[in-house]
């Protein structure tokens, strides 16, 4: 145990974050480091239980009282050591989690959790700083050659498992640079790009190929990929929006999320002056509640728009944690982003009838209801009609599945219920030596359950190519997380 009075004399204390007015002028991250003292005195907090229910918050099963209790003694290099064993990536959790690790902590039945997400952040930085951070080099070259399909965080999970017990692993992009959505779909402010650049160096160091700008499917075929790979990982995400058919779709002014968000990163890249998609003036409205609606909505609030108002079907949430969601669940309570704290309002139990537009086809207004959840569904009720003005909408409402196209179809994979690529215990999909990790065998999720599917299906892939058991699952398929 770190300090055996941590939890009793020492408050919660969380990063700051930058004012408001000083980070809508500039992309850069929100929040503030932790001055060192601090944080050591955060991780005392941790009461080493008996059972770690955080462990059962996160997938990846973090070894959180172990390093919160290193940090108390300031064996930061030996913390290092033991957040990089259950994850590749805390960095990207670290930023980008929304910690059910937390909700789950001990301390949070009737206290403030333990700051686990910001101590991880906190290590993971100081391990750069110190140069702890090095490529890990295979002991032995298997000579098996392995496609990991996507680069986001479940594939960049797989590649590096993969490399680092020594396969040959390539992994295709089809945008023009590594990192999906990690690169061009996480606004700068959420998570520096530097962070992910860093990460790639590591893994080329290590022997990891990149290929940007292939479009598997279109550019290298399913039968291709299947000849000339020992296996392969699909690991391309749930990247089929839902839409939102009502009348007045087809007017000019309404984007999806994942139209508007990726040109906002590559003026940040240096590739746009300006994005062609801009908030500058705009009265702005954002359909969806959810992480990438508050992206959407920092983005804006930096491109300078006029007003901003963020609609969501569901109820307003409670302030506390609700009795039918009780620890160590991840509860669904009122949040506020730091997106939510720079401006804009929020609806809630309100639901699009129609988009209304002007004379030249462009959007002008929505027509809203109020809405109740009745025999499943949601039901508009009558009299609560409400015209909302505005002249730019954004669709964020989150993905139905993986994109159905020449890559799926051509390698005959088979679809779940709920129209994800199917998969065994140990990843595989119906075609041999065909895995598939993240949200397109997942459906949407969290990063931290990619980097865990990742780095299982990595298992899988290496009992598959050469009968040993080096690499430890992380989770199975069927599990389903407390969040």
């Amino acid at each position: 145990m770190a300090d055996p009075k941590g939890f009793l004399t020492t408050p919660r204390q969380g990063p700051p974050r930058r004012p408001v007015e000083l980070r809508l002028r500039d992309w850069r991250e929100v929040y503030e480091e932790m001055e060192r003292g601090t944080v050591e005195a955060q991780a005392g907090r941790c009461m080493n239980c008996g059972i770690p229910f955080c462990h059962v918050g996160c997938p990846l099963g973090n070894l959180i009282p172990d390093w919160n209790d290193l940090v108390w003694r300031q064996d930061w290099a030996e913390a290092i050591e033991r957040l990089h064993a259950t994850n590749n990536f805390p960095e990207f959790t670290g930023t980008l989690c929304p910690a059910p690790c937390e909700s789950a902590c001990v301390l949070a039945i009737n206290d403030d959790a333990v700051t686990i997400k910001q101590i991880e952040i906190e290590i993971i930085d100081r391990a750069w700083d110190e140069g702890w951070v090095y490529p890990v080099h295979p002991e032995v070259r298997t000579g098996k050659k392995v496609a990991v399909v996507g680069s986001g965080p479940a594939g960049l999970a797989a590649a590096q498992q993969l490399t680092r017990v020594g396969h040959d692993v390539v992994v295709y992009e089809r945008a023009d640079r590594i990192g999906g959505l990690l690169r061009y779909g996480i606004p700068e402010f959420k998570m520096a790009k530097h962070r992910l650049d860093r990460r790639l160096d590591q893994m080329r160091a290590e022997g990891t190929e990149f290929r940007a700008g292939v479009n598997v499917g279109d550019d290298l075929d399913a039968d291709e990929l299947l000849a000339g790979f020992d296996a392969v990982v699909l690991a391309g995400g749930a990247t089929a929006w839902r839409d939102l058919p009502v009348p007045g779709r087809e007017l000019t002014g309404i984007y999806q999320a994942m139209d508007y968000l990726p040109p906002a990163n590559r003026v940040q890249e240096g590739d746009l002056e300006r994005s062609p998609i801009d908030a500058a003036g705009k009265h702005v409205v954002i359909i969806g509640g959810g992480d990438t609606g508050a992206d959407c909505l920092g983005t804006a609030h930096r491109q300078g728009a006029a007003s901003v108002v963020q609609l969501e079907i569901m109820p307003l949430p409670p302030d506390a944690r609700p009795e039918h969601q009780p620890w160590p669940t991840y509860p669904m309570i009122y949040r506020v982003s730091s997106a939510h704290e720079e401006g804009g309002d929020r609806l809630f139990s309100v639901s699009t009838q129609e988009f209304l537009g002007d004379a030249e086809g462009r959007v002008r207004a929505l027509q809203l209801m109020e809405v109740v959840f009745e025999g499943g569904k949601f039901v508009p009720v009558p009299g609560t009609e409400k015209e909302l003005p505005c002249d730019l909408v954004l669709l964020a409402m989150g993905f139905v599945g993986p994109e159905k196209g020449k890559l799926l179809d051509g390698l005959g994979v088979e679809y779940d219920s709920r129209g994800n690529v199917a998969r065994d215990a140990s990843f595989m999909t119906n075609v041999p030596g065909v895995f598939v990790a993240g949200d397109m065998g997942r459906g949407q999720s969290l990063i931290v359950w990619a980097i865990a599917e990742g780095r299982s299906a990595a298992a899988g892939v290496d009992r598959y190519l050469t009968g040993r058991d080096v690499l430890a699952f992380t989770i199975a398929p069927t599990d389903r997380p407390i969040a």
